[in-house]
């Protein structure tokens, strides 16, 4: 068996038949990078766009880019980088030279593109020396020496030399998201969590959310490192506390002043978006990889029209809007979260969401009819047989779709998500994960949760672009300068799907 690994190299060719303007657009969708990263990849310069693969791997990369009408090519690793082809330059018509008439409209610059030379530490020619010997002999400074000035008239264009290019290569590779738990381990945590919550009158609640989120996080890996979860459960018990009196004083208002109960329900229903982002920045900034945290800003204006506004057009429209408010809400969660100092980013359209949502309507729509014709020529059994698979269909259809829409529109700077879950194995699993707890009487909790978060987990990838040690250890220094605050925020169990 062949040990020897590739790698895909593209120098800004494009294939025939391919328009430069539709090729760079497809590598930006496929890469999901910003359009000025995506332009540097047609400079001429050869780049590596994957590497360390399998003969195999390159084929399938390769054969990808060129339906984006990228012309990649395949090279061992060992073998040295393919020279781009270099097009000859269209001279340009030189400007009109400027003289000087005197020494005082002598400027002395030194000359661009010159690097130092290793006797950089000789004392340099005395300027006014320089320029009186330019304007008397017409000639430049010698190419000899330290340093090189030239005299030129004052306020004149700038005479462009070469310099030296420094190929910065691009490296896309896909990082792979693991989940290392065990079901038989996770036990132990949850059976304790639920006995001592239960001994506690539900006060211990919140140190178990803390420890569940710890062995969740903790065996979450990108690239070979865990996730961290950072909260104090104290403030988790004051935000379950709040929102326990909050209750109790509602109820008690209700049964005093009916009237008041409406208008305390109004207030509520105002204050749902400010609680919203208080509980997702908890959720956030309590997040850490590689102990850089994460954080979630969002204006209220915008948790208020996602929150209230379009719910409720949805409704006066007959659920029409459905697809445009899931749409809002994916956006004002993708473009709300940040890693460090450095925002994630939420780029979807409104026809890919209707396209989704399309599909899953006829689906049900299909389902239906089928039932309806079940029921009618053969018999009602058989339809609530139809209609139930319908029901699981459309459930897992949607279920794994709406994952998989939001991560593959999201990013990260250069840094891109994709999700790959399958509505069938979804299905699967979420169906007998279900039997299984009822069978058992709750007792395989734990082994459905760590089944479920092991899928997802295989089916997610990271698209990094160039180095993620480098990016993650800037964002540490930005972060570690700038501190963070913790103080105010709640949790109250929203999550982003």
């Amino acid at each position: 068996m062949s040990t020897e690994r590739y790698r895909i190299q593209f120098d800004g060719r494009i294939v025939d038949g391919f328009s430069p303007e539709q090729v760079k657009s497809n590598v930006q969708a496929l890469f999901k990078v910003s359009e000025e990263r995506a332009a540097r990849l047609f400079d001429g310069t050869s780049r590596n766009l994957k590497k360390d693969l399998t003969l195999d791997q390159a084929n399938q990369y390769r054969d990808r880019l060129l339906k984006t009408g990228a012309a990649v090519v395949i090279q061992p690793m060992d073998a040295p980088p393919a020279a781009a082809p270099v097009e000859p330059s269209q001279p340009k018509e030189p400007e009109k030279p400027r003289y000087a008439t005197s020494l005082s409209e002598l400027a002395v610059e030194p000359v661009e593109g010159e690097e130092d030379s290793a006797a950089a530490n000789e004392p340099a020619p005395n300027p006014a020396s320089a320029a009186m010997t330019a304007a008397d002999e017409g000639a430049q400074t010698p190419p000899s020496g330290p340093a090189r000035f030239e005299a030129k008239p004052v306020g004149s264009t700038p005479i462009q030399r070469p310099v030296r290019k420094t190929v910065d290569p691009e490296d896309f590779r896909d990082a792979e998201f693991r989940f290392t738990g065990q079901g038989g381990e996770y036990f132990g945590i949850w059976i304790v969590n639920i006995l001592l919550t239960i001994v506690t009158f539900g006060i211990y609640s919140a140190w178990a959310t803390v420890r569940n989120n710890q062995y969740f996080y903790g065996n979450t890996q990108l690239d070979g490192a865990s996730f961290q979860y950072l909260a104090d459960p104290v403030t988790i018990l004051k935000g379950r506390l709040i929102a326990f009196f909050a209750f109790i004083l509602y109820a008690l208002v209700a049964n005093l002043v009916p009237g008041a109960a409406i208008i305390m329900g109004i207030g509520f229903m105002f204050a749902i978006p400010w609680i919203v982002i208080r509980s997702l920045r908890f959720r956030a900034i309590n997040s850490a990889y590689r102990n850089v945290r994460f954080d979630f800003e969002a204006s209220y204006a915008d948790a208020l029209m996602v929150m209230v506004v379009w719910p409720f057009l949805n409704l006066l429209t007959l659920l029409l809007l459905t697809p445009f408010s899931v749409l809002k809400t994916h956006r004002f969660m993708g473009n709300g979260f940040r890693y460090g100092t450095s925002r994630f980013s939420f780029d979807s359209t409104n026809g890919e969401y209707y396209a989704f949502f399309g599909k899953g309507l006829l689906m049900a729509i299909a389902f239906g009819i089928g039932g309806i014709v079940a029921f009618t020529l053969i018999s009602p059994a058989l339809a609530f047989v139809v209609i139930m698979a319908g029901y699981l269909a459309v459930f897992g259809y949607f279920m794994a779709g709406l994952t998989n829409i939001f991560l593959n529109n999201l990013t990260l700077r250069d840094h891109s998500l994709h999700s790959h879950l399958s509505p069938k194995r979804m299905l699967w699993i979420y169906a007998s994960n279900s039997a299984l707890v009822v069978l058992t009487l709750g007792l395989f909790t734990p082994w459905a949760k760590v089944r479920m978060a092991r899928y997802r987990a295989a089916c997610t990838e990271m698209t990094v672009a160039g180095d993620l040690d480098g990016f993650v250890a800037a964002e540490d220094r930005r972060t570690s300068a700038l501190g963070q605050e913790l103080g105010d925020a709640f949790d109250v169990g929203i999550t982003a799907f």
